[in-house]
C-alpha cells in the first residue's frame, strides 16, 4: 500500500512539473519571423480598413514587400560578383541584413 502511494505521488510530482516547464515554454517570448514581421508592419498600416478594402491592402502590402526583398536579393548576388564559398556566403548574409 505504501508502494502505491509512493508511486502516485512520484506520478503528481511528475505531472506537476512537467505542465509548469510546458507553461514557462509558452508564456516565453519568441522571435518573430520575417513573414510575422511584415504581416505586423502592414497589419500596422492597414488601419481602421475593413473588409474587402483591408484584404486588397494586404495582399498588396504584402507583396511589395516581397518584391523589396527580391529586388535587395538581385543586388546583393551582383555585388558578390565571383565571391565562392564561405566568402560568398557570409558577404550575403551581411548584404542582406544590412538591406533589410
Amino acid at each position: 500500500m505504501k508502494q502505491l502511494i509512493t508511486a502516485l505521488a512520484l506520478a503528481a510530482a511528475g505531472f506537476a512539473t512537467s505542465a509548469q516547464a510546458a507553461d514557462a515554454a509558452a508564456s516565453a517570448p519568441k522571435a518573430m519571423t520575417a513573414q510575422q514581421s511584415k504581416m505586423a508592419q502592414c497589419n500596422q498600416e492597414a488601419g481602421d480598413k475593413k473588409g474587402d478594402e483591408r484584404k486588397a491592402f494586404m495582399k498588396s502590402c504584402l507583396s511589395n514587400k516581397r518584391k523589396a526583398q527580391q529586388e535587395r536579393m538581385t543586388a546583393c548576388n551582383k555585388e558578390a560578383g565571383a565571391k565562392k564559398g564561405d566568402e560568398r556566403k557570409a558577404f550575403m548574409k551581411q548584404c542582406l541584413s544590412t538591406g533589410a
